[in-house]
């Protein structure tokens, strides 16, 4: 019951800050002053008034600047965020020139990237209409209390000491808010609309089609949801062999380089961090030469065998050997990391076990597993969130073949982001991406999230847990 309550305080958490913000909005209104009151209409004018010049000066600017662009061009972008386009590029007749000339249409990409756009520009005017607000209480409460107003070279001087970070992070987050927020609303949408490849912009126009695309995906009556089933289950296969074959064998490395009486320790370590030195798609072009058909893997082995072995060629063979070679790419990370944790944990806890009368085997389990565990977590975690989006060593190495025409343009080893990669390079199929990646996003997030909550990493924070 208190795990539930919990739960339910934490999904209501944002709904009763948001509640709480605008009651406080609410009371600076109520028991604001004349100006303090106007700033709510007129950005800026309780610091004109208060001789806060510049300061109002830049607010009423904004305010100015952002209903020009709203009557300009804001509230046809916001328009045709919502229809998407309604004229097509086509051929038309010209009565002047006696020919069909083409005539332009609408973009329904550039429409919905310019309605995002637009939204942004709405939400940084919001964020400074608050700050024009805060800033008139602020004014409001100092006269109130008796004290100076500051002036702008005071106001100026904080913005390098104690607001420094604002100063610092603005651009950076301006550059954020363009590049990463933007792009990445504008490819959440486009999951909710029918952009593929009978639908390119301008010649023919996409239109919104709601959650279809999600319906079509998780169904079995279409190709496409025939398709997403079994690559969803192979990703997690993947995933699952392929973190835990890495780590296991990592750990088993770093035990035998770290134990007593081994010599040339630091010889075998640099001879495994050599697979991390040489680039990885190197490698793995140079692992598809070598199990092709005329391989030499294969020359070798055929006169032997009487037939050549299908390494990348059968599915099944495929899958093995593809994990195989992740063992030479993903193994030395592991062993790193383990073999730092090894000379890091404290003799004595060995001896005190030892004088206990501990054998090895519950040495391993009691002491050095737990330690291992215990600061390798979120590197396991993240290993396995960066395998279920492992691009280069199933597209480099195998392509996502063997190639089958029973999925939707979908090979056999590919995993959920090799087909989506497929879908919008290949395909143009936009929309059936966006869906993919929107998945495949959820999947990682959720499943990141409740792993990492459950490791002692996150319980017993800045601890070593045995």
């Amino acid at each position: 019951m208190a795990k539930k309550k919990n739960f339910a305080a934490k999904l209501a958490s944002p709904f009763i800050g948001l509640g709480n913000f605008f009651k406080n909005i609410y009371k600076i209104f109520q028991h604001g002053t004349i100006w303090t009151k106007l700033s709510f209409l007129i950005l800026g004018i309780s610091n004109l008034v208060h001789k806060q010049v510049l300061k109002g000066l830049l607010f009423l600017a904004t305010e100015i600047l952002f209903i020009l662009f709203m009557l300009s061009n804001g509230i046809d972008a916001l328009i045709g965020l919502v229809t998407l386009g309604t004229k097509t590029q086509g051929w038309v007749f010209d009565e002047d020139l006696g020919i069909d000339v083409l005539e332009n249409g609408d973009n329904s990409m550039l429409m919905l990237i310019y309605g995002i756009g637009t939204i942004l520009i709405i939400a940084i005017f919001i964020k400074i209409l608050i700050a024009n607000i805060k800033s008139a209480n602020k004014l409001q409460k100092t006269l109130e209390s008796g004290s100076p107003i500051l002036t702008l070279k005071h106001e100026a001087s904080e913005l390098l000491d104690r607001k420094f970070h604002i100063t610092l992070l603005s651009l950076p987050v301006l550059g954020v808010l363009l590049f990463t927020i933007l792009p990445l609303i504008f490819m959440i949408l486009i999951a909710f609309t029918n952009y593929d490849s009978a639908h390119q912009p301008p010649g023919n126009l996409f239109d919104w089609v709601g959650v279809k695309n999600f319906f079509e995906m998780f169904s079995f009556s279409n190709k496409l949801g025939k398709t997403f089933t079994p690559v969803l289950v192979w990703t997690f296969t993947w995933a699952i062999l392929a973190t835990a074959s890495t780590y296991i064998c990592g750990i088993i490395l770093a035990l035998m380089i770290n134990k007593k009486g081994i010599k040339f320790k630091g010889l075998w370590r640099t001879i495994f961090v050599l697979t991390i030195a040489i680039p990885q798609f190197i490698s793995l072009l140079i692992m598809r030469n070598m199990f092709s058909k005329i391989g030499p893997i294969n020359q070798a082995l055929s006169p032997l065998l009487g037939q050549q072995i299908p390494f990348l060629e059968d599915a099944n063979i495929a899958r093995i050997v593809i994990l195989c070679i992740n063992l030479w790419v993903g193994i030395p990370y592991t062993m790193l990391i383990t073999s730092g944790i090894l000379m890091n944990i404290p003799k004595d806890i060995y001896e005190s076990a030892k004088i206990d009368g501990a054998s090895s085997f519950v040495t391993f389990f009691k002491i050095t597993l737990p330690y291992i565990m215990f600061v390798t977590a979120p590197y396991l975690i993240t290993q396995f969130i960066g395998n279920i989006n492992n691009f280069n060593i199933i597209y480099l190495l195998i392509d996502g073949g063997p190639p089958t025409s029973d999925y939707y343009y979908a090979g056999k080893t590919d995993l959920l982001i090799t087909w989506l990669y497929r879908l919008t390079v290949n395909q143009k199929d936009y929309n059936i991406a966006s869906t993919i990646g929107i998945c495949v996003f959820l999947i990682s997030v959720v499943l990141s999230l409740m792993a990492y909550k459950r490791t002692s990493s996150y319980e017993k924070e800045g601890d070593f847990a045995c």
